[in-house]
């Protein structure tokens, strides 16, 4: 299940997305509009700065910004760094694999097969689906349209 943080951050990403000027963007402009608890919107957006994803400006006409073209971020990243893996068991994780100590055989583990297909589709999805393609989103779009 995705974590708040990963939603918050993504809900703050989308609006800075969304932002016309693309000039930084107040935390606090953020936190309201998007009805995120400013404390924990500050340690989000400081996570995806130093990822990269972000940069910041200090002092008058400061803020947050997307660190490159909405386009080039795609949604798999943001909710690795916020939330890790994506992956539902470690046996199947691209970027932190670890073997289940109750398995006998991963060949043969029928529940590793299943989640190896979960992991493959979420992943066709979140890691082919740009911020772009996202803040343009309409509610009540189809959810499997994804950037290729």
């Amino acid at each position: 299940m995705l974590s708040n943080k990963a939603k918050y951050g993504l809900k703050a990403l989308v609006h800075l997305a969304r932002s016309d000027s693309g000039a930084p963007v107040l935390i606090a402009d953020i936190a309201a509009a998007e009805s995120i608890p400013r404390k924990f919107l500050d340690a989000i957006l400081l996570e995806l700065k130093l990822a990269g994803l972000l940069a910041s400006k200090k002092g008058k006409g400061g803020g947050y910004a997307l660190a490159r073209p909405a386009a080039r971020i795609m949604v798999g990243e943001i909710i690795r760094v916020l939330d890790g893996p994506l992956a539902p068991v470690p046996c199947v994780s691209r970027t932190a694999y670890r073997r289940c100590d109750d398995c006998r055989s991963e060949a043969d583990c029928a529940v590793r097969a299943v989640m190896q297909e979960v992991r493959d589709a979420l992943s066709a999805i979140l890691d082919h689906t740009s911020l772009a393609s996202m803040a343009q989103k309409t509610p009540g779009e189809p959810i499997l349209i994804y950037d290729i």
